[in-house]
Parts: structure tokens; sequence; C-alpha cells
């Protein structure tokens, strides 16, 4: 099982919008030495949504090879088309990447009995470790914990992230999935305390900014070092509430070329952050001590 802090990449790009694959070499490389427990490639922050499938494989491909087995890169794989993540999960397989993320059907609300047969239909098809991932704030769709622990039944499946902020469904995931089901926050700001309840570790847009700060925030929270945990957090609560007062990955993609990390490009339908909100993210930065 993977655990800790776990970092949400951004996609960097071009002004003109193509990927910049040496940008992505040099954030690989961070984490990498910053102590980032694993990469998710090509998820939401890695605006999975306006890439193409050639683009999406070419960028799990590219991340895979700059991890060189440093760290494990789990591949964002999702798509409101079941035939479409079965591509895209055998194409994270061929890459080889360790395991595949996928977020539930956008946009079609299936029922809790489509997502199951949803996702037993992608773990029956394609032989790499798969995580769930609940985020119902951008998919009109919430994969309930009795669902999610149905599904951990099947072997290929093997943790989720859940995005929804409620603590509350913890515990209920722990009971029903069992102790070697990965529950994986998809919230920076209460994953500390997710993981203080019991959760293994945090898919994270602040890991973009200050790695090894998450990477430690992480470590003591899963020791149940509870009043390190929370000072640390503390320090890093303006980046989880200021990176997302546009909608992400824009206050990341700002906050990392104001790093001097990557460049200006993102692709519509998404612009780059307003210059009212510059201020705001750039002290979040100063805050937690990474700018």
């Amino acid at each position: 099982m993977i655990r800790g802090s776990i970092v949400a990449l951004v996609t960097p790009m071009s002004v003109e919008g193509e990927v910049d694959g040496e940008a992505l070499k040099r954030l690989v490389d961070l984490h990498v030495q910053s102590g980032t427990a694993a990469i998710v490639a090509v998820g939401t922050t890695g605006e999975s949504a306006t890439l193409d499938e050639a683009e999406h494989c070419e960028v799990l491909s590219r991340t895979v090879a700059a991890a060189a087995g440093r760290i494990p890169v789990i591949a964002g794989t999702g798509a409101n088309s079941t035939t479409e993540a079965i591509r895209l999960t055998q194409c994270a397989a061929d890459t080889g990447a360790d395991a595949a993320l996928l977020v539930t059907p956008y946009y079609n609300k299936p029922t809790q009995a489509g997502l199951i047969a949803h996702y037993r239909c992608i773990a029956d098809a394609v032989d790499i470790p798969q995580i769930l991932y609940n985020v119902p704030g951008r998919t009109a769709c919430d994969l309930l914990p009795a669902t999610a622990c149905e599904l951990a039944s099947h072997p290929r499946i093997i943790g989720i992230k859940d995005a929804t902020g409620d603590l509350t469904r913890v515990a209920e995931l722990r009971a029903g999935c069992g102790p070697d089901f990965a529950i994986y926050s998809g919230d920076d700001a209460t994953g500390c305390e997710l993981m203080l309840q019991g959760g293994d570790g945090v898919i994270s847009v602040t890991n973009n900014v200050a790695p090894a700060l998450m990477a430690q925030l992480c470590q003591v929270a899963l020791a149940g070092e509870r009043d390190q945990a929370l000072a640390l957090n503390a320090r890093l609560d303006p980046l989880h509430r200021n990176l997302f007062v546009e909608s992400n990955p824009i206050p990341v993609k700002w906050a990392l070329h104001e790093m001097g990390l990557i460049g200006t490009g993102i692709r519509l339908p998404l612009t780059w952050l307003s210059e009212s909100q510059h201020a705001v993210v750039r002290q979040a930065l100063i805050d937690a001590g990474v700018l």
C-alpha cells in the first residue's frame, strides 16, 4: 500500500498549450527529492478533461519515464464512458504505471448499481491495481461508502480517493472495506484529520507547491502525532484554502509559475488566474514559507 503524501501533479504546458516535457521531468525530480510518496499523473489537476487519449497516454509515459522507478506513478484513467476508461487504464498498464485512479463517470449520473458494473468491468479488463475516486462536487455522482466496500471485494480494486470532505465516511469505509483497503483524502483541508482518524494519505493539490512540508505532515499524522500534525497543517492551511480561489488547477499553476517551476500554459476553457487573486495566492505561498 502507498501511504503518505501523494501529489496530484499538474501537467506543465507552453503558452500555446503544448505539454512541456522538460518542466514535467523537473517536477518529478522535485517530488522524488522532497519525499513525496507517489505521483498522480493526468488527474483533475493534470487537466485530464482537456487532453485527448493520445496526449493522455503520452503524459503518462513521460511521467513514468521521468520517475524511473524512484517513485510510484498512479495514472488518472477515469472517464464517463466505460470503454474509454478501459482504454486509458490499459494504457496506464502498458506504460508501466503502478496503479490507476478512476474518477466516477461524470455528467451521466449513474446509479450505485451502474457504478458497481462500471468499476467491475474495468477491473476485470485490465490487470493493474485500481483506486476509486469520488468527487461529487465535480461529477454530480456520489460513490457511497457501501458501494465502495462492495467493490473492495474485487482483487484489483485496492483503495479510494474520497474528496467529499465528509470525515464520517472514514470509519464506515474502514469497517466495511477492511484494513488493507487504502483510504486517501482528496480534500487538502480535511486530509490531516482523515489520516488521524485512520486514513492512509492525501492525494494533494497543495503538495505541488509544498512537497516537503506535505510529506512531513503526512508522516506525523500517520504516526498519530496529533499536535505536530495540527501545527504543520495550520501552516499549510492558507494553501489548502487559497489554491481553490478559482477552479483547480488555475491557482496552483499560477503558484508554480510564480515559484519559477513551470510556464504559463493552461488549456481552455480554463484561463490564467485573475489578477485580483494574485496577492491572495502569493501570500499563502509566503505564509507556508515556500516563496
